[in-house]
């Protein structure tokens, strides 16, 4: 599978997963060589191949990336609608998770344009006093180039979807 090729359905597929559950999970190691999960909700994808996250709340994530810059993202579509469907069905009509590899860069202030689409993003919520603590203060960010993607197959329910 290309990841060029096949990047409009990867981006899909990631809308789909952030709109059921709000996150990703971002894989990293440590330098012991310990994987280390952490849920991150604003990741974006931009051209093919590229994205960027913002980041003021991870620890480990920052640190193992100081030894291992190399990082495995997994987008789920959770939503319940989707998989009460595909499970009655017995297969899934668009593919319910994905893998995105690669390399992380070095901490940096967000543009102006990456600041936009990140409100864009959370707009829905922003009369909340959620986002007034958690989002209003997000100005950092690592840029991640894409560099394998690896679809998730679960059995005769996936296949031929990819």
């Amino acid at each position: 599978m290309d990841l060029h090729e096949n990047w409009s359905e990867i981006k899909a597929l990631f809308q789909q997963a952030f709109n059921s559950s709000f996150h990703y999970a971002i894989a990293s190691v440590n330098e012991n060589g310990e994987p280390h999960v952490t849920p991150i909700g604003s990741l974006i994808l931009g051209k093919p191949g590229l994205g960027y996250y913002f980041e003021e709340f991870p620890q480990h994530l920052p640190q193992n990336l100081c030894s291992n810059n190399h990082v495995c993202i997994l987008a789920v579509n959770s939503g319940r609608w989707f998989w009460l469907k595909s499970l009655l069905a017995g297969k899934f009509t668009s593919p319910p998770a994905v893998r995105l590899y690669g390399v992380v860069g070095d901490l940096r202030v967000a543009t102006d344009q990456e600041m936009k689409h990140w409100q864009r993003r959370i707009r829905r919520v922003r009369f909340s006093k959620g986002h007034a603590l958690i989002w209003r203060g997000m100005r950092r960010v690592r840029e991640i180039e894409f560099n394998r993607i690896e679809p998730v197959h679960i059995g005769a329910m996936t296949r031929g979807l990819w």
